[in-house]
């Protein structure tokens, strides 16, 4: 009898490890990774795209070259290969119309032709760029930089009522200032500010003729800082009175000692 028992359980533990073994095997078997079918090729085009940092006004040569970029993510303002084969020796003499960066696409739109001017090119139509004379105490103690915007503060003397005084009002407001000195984009941070003689603002062509009047009447202008959240801003009450004949016609408007007067044009 207890032969038989033995007999009997080595004959269940032998059915259990058959099991085990059988079903770990079934278990592999599932696990096996099926291969995936294979993804089609990533249709690619070359585009040019600047290969270092370039700033507003200097040159792009040297700074260009070839890139491999997904054909259904071209622009059609990109510079392509197919397109242009010959395009890094046909812009090797163009200037940044404003300031690009390492890695983005080139546009035409952003660059200034070999032999243009650049100020010119710049100028928004219809604009001017009129030069105005500035200090350390007339130009926020250096903080004005290209791109910012300012008010034109006019001082001259009265001698109204028999006394000396000034005369302090804002002749124009919320001009862009477009250089400084011959600087057209701010320095790089870190860079200690320099402070510069010349301001060239960008005018209209009636803020022109005020600004150059009020140039030979002034004892001072002086450049008022504006907040960048005022650049939108449309300015108004500007001192057009200094060019304005109300519309007459036939007068010739006179400074003399820092006053202004009309007196009739002769024919």
């Amino acid at each position: 009898m207890a032969s038989r028992l033995i007999i009997l359980s080595v004959a269940v533990a032998a059915a259990g490890g058959a099991g085990y073994i059988a079903k770990n095997m079934a278990s592999t078997s599932q696990e096996v990774a099926m291969p995936e079918p294979e993804q089609p090729a990533l249709a690619l085009s070359e585009v040019l795209v600047l290969s270092a940092d370039v700033p507003m006004g200097a040159a792009v040569d040297g700074q260009l070259t070839w890139q491999a970029w997904p054909t259904n993510a071209v622009d059609a303002n990109f510079i392509t290969r197919d397109g242009e084969a010959d395009a890094i020796d046909k812009l090797k003499g163009s200037l940044a119309r404003i300031a690009m960066y390492r890695g983005e696409p080139l546009r035409r739109s952003k660059l200034i032709g070999e032999g243009q001017s650049f100020m010119s090119s710049i100028l928004p139509a219809g604009k001017r760029a009129i030069a105005t004379q500035i200090a350390a105490d007339t130009s926020a103690g250096g903080f004005i930089l290209p791109n910012d915007f300012v008010d034109v503060i006019m001082t001259r003397r009265s001698q109204a009522s028999g006394g000396e005084g000034f005369i302090t009002e804002t002749i124009l407001k919320n001009i862009r200032v477009l250089a400084i000195d011959q600087a057209i984009q701010e320095d790089e941070e870190g860079k200690k500010v320099k402070v510069g003689q010349t301001a060239t603002l960008e005018l209209t062509s009636q803020q022109s003729e005020i600004i150059t009047v009020a140039q030979q009447m002034a004892d001072r202008l002086t450049l008022a800082l504006r907040s960048t959240a005022d650049a939108q801003e449309k300015p108004d009450g500007e001192a057009d009175y200094l060019v304005s004949g109300n519309g007459r016609r036939g007068t010739v408007r006179l400074i003399k000692s820092g006053e202004v007067s009309e007196v009739g044009a002769r024919r």
